[in-house]
């Protein structure tokens, strides 16, 4: 290889280096950018003239980009219910109704775990409010520290790839697909996760029912017409807004940004039909929405000049060829793909992983011919999308930089310790992959449901 065709990737190199420094992702891939750029300016590569594209580029592509505006009406949506203490009853109201149940508190974790993936795609905020407000009580029910830290963090993640997911959103975008259909293409292998996580836990509470005891028959309402108020109350609510807003996505009544207004209108209606909508809860909703989408929004323009370098110096062309060279096949490139993804995840974070390895390995696959497993090429992105979103729920779990382990060791009891976490998330990065294989292996978990509901 010559120095022009080994230069795009020493930008990939440079790039691990400086986000390993900890500064900030934004301004490490906007000043990767720039600096190759200016070093390509030198030898003749990148003329100083293409940087006035730049501003071009990120406005048309990012700040005009109707889609992208679905990303902080969503984060509004599940900081509202966090904040005004919607998901704190919801929880409490799944354990009385899991109470009787082998491992009822897990269960009820992880259900949970579910709704808040469908109403929100932040992890952090998911994964801190169900370690304060379930891991205490099931220690003290004695529950086995790895299984309780295990299921908070593993449901905590489901919000990355159950829609409306935040996540999809930029997959959807960078790859120039529907978000409608890659929503509804994440249904069946997230619930599916999910399910893998119940069974997982109602075999560990009938196999080690020391490890996942049941709550005592005494917990909860006296009467069936309490408990039939705290459902009223507490459950159905919270339900009924996530079936309004991917119901009208899935129904295609509205699109994904308008459904998000809606989320954004119906949760704050919650909050206030509570009587917790005040001043200093709506102030912290709209701080918090305006930092986690201006921080996701300065990534978006720091990618998008790395990327525009990167093609400009021929980065893609490179790719294709270094691909091409090795003979893989389209199942041995798919599943290097996989692999690579896989191991980034110890070290990166989802965001990073997305707008790093899709732009340039997105033409490749496009490119892939996969014959009867996948009749219809124009299905293989959004098939790729779910494997890359199902890949990268083990991002937030695997060490040493599982963000999702750090977020719970934060606010987790004194008694819990790295070593016990890491212990519990074993088995359900086990899971992850297993899930990762069947999607695989079976692609009409993916394209089926869009075929049939989005024709």
């Amino acid at each position: 290889m010559t120095f022009l065709e080994i230069l795009p990737l020493l930008m990939f190199g440079t790039l691990a280096l400086f986000i390993f420094t900890g500064y900030p992702v934004a301004f490490v891939l906007g000043g990767v950018g720039l600096g190759f750029a200016l070093f390509g300016d030198l030898i003749g590569e990148f003329r100083y003239m293409q940087f006035f594209s730049l501003p071009l580029r990120i406005y048309g592509g990012t700040m005009e980009n109707m889609v992208l505006v679905a990303i902080p009406m969503f984060i509004f949506m599940g900081t509202m219910l966090e904040k005004s203490r919607v998901a704190e009853d919801l929880l409490y109201t799944l354990q009385i109704l899991t109470r009787r149940l082998p491992g009822g508190l897990a269960l009820s974790v992880t259900i949970m775990g579910t709704i808040l993936a469908a109403t929100t795609g932040i992890i952090g905020a998911s994964v801190v409010l169900m370690t304060l407000m379930a891991l205490p009580v099931m220690i003290q029910r004695g529950y086995s520290i790895p299984l309780a830290t295990g299921t908070i963090a593993a449901s905590g993640t489901l919000g990355i790839l159950i829609p409306p997911s935040i996540m999809l959103v930029i997959m959807a975008d960078l790859l120039s697909i529907s978000v409608g259909d890659l929503f509804v293409g994440a249904v069946i292998p997230g619930f599916m996760l999910s399910g893998f996580y119940l069974l997982y836990i109602l075999g560990i509470g009938l196999v080690r029912p020391a490890a996942a005891p049941p709550l005592p028959a005494d917990v909860g309402p006296d009467s069936h017409g309490e408990l039939a108020i705290l459902v009223i109350r507490s459950f159905i609510p919270p339900v009924l807004l996530i079936v309004f807003v991917l119901g009208s996505i899935f129904g295609g009544f509205a699109t994904p940004t308008e459904a998000a207004g809606v989320g954004a209108v119906g949760a704050t209606l919650l909050a206030l039909a509570n009587g917790r909508l005040t001043y200093r809860t709506l102030r912290e909703v709209c701080v918090r929405s305006a930092v986690t989408g201006g921080m996701l929004f300065g990534i978006f323009i720091g990618a998008t000049c790395f990327s525009f370098v990167f093609k400009s110096l021929h980065g893609d062309r490179t790719i294709i060829d270094l691909v091409q060279s090795i003979g893989l096949g389209p199942w041995g490139v798919l599943i290097a793909l996989m692999a690579l993804v896989f191991v980034l995840g110890f070290f990166f974070d989802w965001i990073e992983i997305t707008l790093i390895v899709l732009p340039v390995f997105a033409p490749i696959v496009a490119l892939l011919d996969f014959g009867a497993h996948i009749p219809v090429r124009t299905d293989v992105l959004y098939w790729f999308a779910i494997l890359l979103a199902v890949n990268l729920q083990t991002s937030f779990l695997t060490p040493p930089f599982g963000f999702a382990l750090f977020y719970m060791k934060g606010v987790a009891p004194p008694e819990v310790r790295i070593q016990d976490i890491y212990r519990g998330i074993v088995p359900f990065v086990l899971l992850q992959l297993i899930g990762l294989g069947l999607v695989m292996a079976f692609p009409e978990l993916t394209l089926w449901l869009p075929r049939v509901l989005l024709n």
